[in-house]
């Protein structure tokens, strides 16, 4: 069983960045691979980044290509997700999971574990 805490979320205006961490606990990170997604209120869990197991294949949302980063350290046990140019629209809940595996997943089903989300607020 792995669990997940993620760290990082707060309050930023309009163009200013934020640097989600995931912490890995009870399971070897480097068996998985991971990804962030956020729930905006009223709205489904969506993709916002994945990357592979070994952390060379990464995946981004449309929405947030050129402004996010996803990266992981496997001797750390942690993902993190670099978010820069933060706008209102990325206001949401955002969550890390974990997909036993090698390859990237994007789909919010194909996750095996969460962690409890943290929430990010960007103030226009």
């Amino acid at each position: 069983q792995v669990q997940l805490v993620e760290f990082g979320g707060g309050l930023v205006q309009a163009g200013g960045s934020l640097r989600l961490s995931c912490v890995a606990s009870g399971g070897t990170s480097s068996s998985y691979a991971m990804g962030w997604f956020r729930q905006a209120p009223g709205k489904e869990r969506e993709i916002v980044a994945a990357i592979s197991r070994t952390g060379i294949t990464t995946y981004y949302a449309d929405s947030v290509k050129g402004r996010f980063t996803i990266s992981r350290d496997n001797a750390k046990n942690t993902g993190s997700l670099q978010m820069n140019s933060l706008n209102a629209e990325d206001t949401a809940v955002y969550y890390c999971g974990a997909k036993q595996g090698p390859y990237v997943r994007v789909g919010v089903n194909e996750y095996d574990y969460w962690g409890q989300g943290t929430q990010v607020t960007v103030s226009s």
